[in-house]
């Protein structure tokens, strides 16, 4: 069974501010439970950046979750996508650090996940 690890900082760098979104670095560890459809993988995810963007007119934006291959490679691994804790302390992440705390963050589909991060919909609360 792998150790548990676990820090969740944002970086000392400051939140970068775009006129679409935002990207910060980050300092922390996440874990799936391997309870997801594309993996079996019980492990520590080192997470390193966040990166949301926004098209202006848009209601629904995108946050890519970029994580160090070595801790998690997707060839080996499978994909992160759908697994219920990691997603759970991604919440827990955003929520510490108050990043976008009016907005739910979920998955996005299949086809948007990447080798090196994990992409999710992000939605104005008052949208659903």
């Amino acid at each position: 069974m792998t150790k548990k690890l676990s820090y969740n900082e944002i970086d000392e760098h400051p939140i970068t501010k775009r006129e679409e979104g935002f990207s910060v670095k980050v300092k922390a560890v996440l874990h799936t439970n391997g309870k997801g459809l594309w993996s079996r993988a019980i492990a520590n995810v080192k997470v390193e950046l966040l990166e949301y963007d926004k098209p202006a007119g848009h209601s629904l934006g995108e946050l890519r979750v970029y994580f160090d291959e070595k801790h998690w490679p997707v060839d080996k691994f499978g994909l992160i996508y759908t697994d219920d804790l990691f997603l759970k302390e991604l919440h827990g992440l955003l929520k510490k650090h108050n990043l976008l705390q009016d907005y739910d963050v979920d998955y996005s589909e299949q086809g948007m996940q990447g080798d090196d991060y994990v992409s999710c919909d992000v939605y104005h609360k008052s949208f659903k």
